[in-house]
């Protein structure tokens, strides 16, 4: 990783481990592992206030563009749960693609699949979107997230 862990603006974080937490379909064991492995990641992210964030992160509502070394690229736009919509290239967050590149950089390379089938891809470009992530989660959700920020040790950067 080029930032040496996973890079989030504070509204992202938020909204991604609300997602997480209110999740409630895997699309297979796969999925489940790449989430389990979100959320260790999480715990040993930076943190910044979203106009803090360098704009080569992956985000909610970044358009990404990845490639393989066998030359597939593919551009779509991270988004949240809701949203999601494979004909207009919207990936959720929260599936297996997008949990694996919440939070990298433009240069991180992650490995993608299934076992047997697992490929390396790059991450070619991260175009940042003018929307901005609205927290929509009920106050005790947020209270909840924040607390167990804090078990975890998890510093919130100025």
């Amino acid at each position: 990783m080029k930032y040496g862990s996973l890079v989030f603006g504070k509204e992202n974080f938020v909204m991604v481990k609300y997602y997480q937490e209110t999740n409630e379909i895997w699309e297979d064991y796969a999925h489940k592992n790449t989430l389990a492995i979100l959320a260790k990641n999480m715990s040993n992210a930076m943190v910044f206030d979203s106009d803090e964030v360098p704009n080569d992160i992956v985000q909610i509502y970044t358009e990404v563009s990845v490639s393989s070394k066998s030359g597939w690229v593919e551009t779509f736009c991270l988004v949240p749960p809701y949203e999601e919509n494979f004909k207009k290239n919207r990936i959720s967050v929260i599936s297996s693609l997008g949990a694996s590149l919440i939070g990298l950089s433009e240069g991180d390379t992650l490995q993608y699949g299934l076992p047997g089938n697992i490929m390396s891809l790059k991450i070619k470009k991260a175009l940042q979107s003018k929307k901005a992530i609205e927290l929509e989660i009920p106050k005790e959700s947020l209270d909840k997230i924040i607390s167990n920020c804090e078990e975890n040790k998890l510093t919130l950067n100025k």
